[in-house]
């Protein structure tokens, strides 16, 4: 389990409420978000706050991972981000606790779990929850699931998150601008 990587985030997370601070909203959120600068340009940087949903998906037992930017950062990326994004499996069982997470975390009108993509807002965060079934550059991301490492925040709780190797592939198969940079940051930070 590793400790550093929640410390990362939270260290993240009070910068990215650092640098909006005095930023006017746009309108713009996290589905807008261009391929080169990411979600940190939109709204969703705004009060962007991770932490009550992470706490709520391992109090329902949920066993989503986390991915994109937050993962990334999780990791030691230095670039913030204004949305959370998850892999689950799309089983019946982790529906109703990841529906039951996001119900915690203040979540109304979720659309269909049943989709391989589904778009969620709750209090402070938003962003995708998506299945292996969605397209992912041709990647196989079920095998992420179980390769997931954990970390332990300091108020309690635990966070999954894909692996670094699983989040560079991942990075590289979606292929836009950001992920290609990223997963090149990424690489350094293994090195």
């Amino acid at each position: 389990m590793n400790d550093a990587a929640a410390l990362r985030l939270r260290r993240a997370v009070r910068r990215t409420h650092d640098l909006t601070r005095d930023r006017a909203a746009t309108g713009r959120d996290p589905a807008q978000a261009d391929d080169l600068a990411g979600t940190f340009a939109t709204d969703g940087a705004l009060g962007f706050d991770p932490f009550p949903l992470l706490r709520a998906l391992h109090e329902a037992g949920s066993h989503a991972v986390v991915v994109g930017q937050v993962a990334g950062i999780m990791h030691g990326s230095t670039e913030l981000t204004g949305d959370l994004d998850l892999l689950w499996d799309g089983t019946p069982e982790q529906a109703r606790a990841l529906s039951d997470a996001l119900a915690a975390s203040g979540c109304t009108g979720l659309a269909d779990l049943g989709l391989a993509q589904v778009a969620y807002q709750v209090t402070g965060a938003a962003g995708d929850l998506c299945t292996p079934a969605l397209s992912w550059g041709g990647m196989d991301v079920a095998p992420c699931l179980a390769r997931a490492v954990t970390a332990h925040d300091p108020s309690g709780f635990t966070i999954r998150y894909a692996a670094l190797d699983d989040l560079i592939r991942m990075r590289r198969a979606i292929g836009r601008p950001k992920d290609h940079r990223r997963a090149d940051e990424l690489e350094r930070l293994r090195a």
